[in-house]
């Protein structure tokens, strides 16, 4: 049987030190402050809003929510982005993406700052994960399936790595933030030919295809850590699963996160990590 990697006890870990460093900005004079930008009253938008607040409010951030009707127009938008933007009592900016088609997603993007982009979407922001630089923060799907690896003491330096994916919010910053701590990385996509060939060869698969159960046994091999970053929609369990084939897999590797259970459970705490580090760095 395969260790389970859990996400609730590594978002124990991080709310316990995130309540720590709160406290201590606070002994600075310095009140942490997440704004959430949200435009419409979109079911997804508002559970994820819900989600970000209790996390934040855990704890001790201060929220501010932005609400715009579903109609604004691009100029109002664009004075509400800049306007959080400029605010020196505002450490980190959640806007919630996608938004209505009268808006331009990609000026939205560039306009925000990537000092408060604490969701890891500007160029500035994937630009410091290339560079491993503190421009921005990384994608917090991404950061946390590094934290889950962190967290169980999985050795990264030395090993080889397969990533399935490389998308801009998971494949591309996964496998940059793996090389930065030594790992030899691959990046599997749909134009590789064969990929089970090279899942197998690595001692750390990610899945992070995005397409239900499409890693199977024919992909993995014993003592491999499985991290599955999928999150897909079962009709015929209807329930929530993962990119693996989870009953097919698990028998055969050493470590595997569930879906649901693991990398998703961590990835808010990641969201409110950053507006906590955001702030540590308007401290300095």
């Amino acid at each position: 049987m395969a260790e389970l990697l859990k996400g609730a006890p590594v978002a124990e870990a991080l709310t316990e030190k995130m309540i720590a460093d709160v406290e201590d900005l606070r002994t600075k004079g310095i009140e942490p402050c997440l704004a959430i930008l949200r435009v419409g009253e979109r079911p997804d938008d508002i559970s994820y809003e819900k989600s970000a607040m209790k996390r934040g409010e855990k704890v001790g951030l201060k929220i501010q929510n932005v609400i715009l009707p579903e109609d604004v127009t691009q100029d109002a938008f664009d004075k509400a982005l800049i306007g959080l933007n400029e605010d020196p009592m505002v450490h980190g900016i959640l806007m919630l993406r996608p938004l209505p088609k009268q808006l331009d997603n990609e000026k939205a993007r560039k306009i925000l700052a990537p000092e408060k982009d604490i969701d890891g979407c500007t160029d500035g922001s994937l630009a410091g994960v290339f560079t491993n630089t503190k421009t921005g923060f990384p994608p917090c799907t991404a950061q946390a399936a590094m934290a889950i690896l962190h967290h169980y003491g999985k050795e990264i330096e030395g090993k080889k790595v397969a990533v399935i994916g490389r998308s801009l919010v998971i494949g591309r910053p996964v496998a940059m933030m793996l090389m930065h701590e030594n790992a030899t990385v691959v990046n599997c996509h749909t134009k590789t030919i064969d990929v089970p060939s090279i899942t197998k060869e690595a001692d750390i698969l990610i899945a992070a295809s995005g397409v239900l159960r499409s890693v199977n046994a024919d992909y993995v091999k014993p003592n491999q850590i499985v991290i599955d970053v999928g999150i897909n929609w079962d009709e015929e369990k209807r329930g929530i699963a993962g990119d693996v084939d989870f009953d097919s897999v698990e028998p055969i590797v050493k470590a595997i996160t569930p879906v649901p259970g693991g990398v998703g459970t961590v990835t808010t705490c990641v969201l409110i990590s950053h507006v906590i580090e955001a702030a540590k760095r308007g401290a300095v």
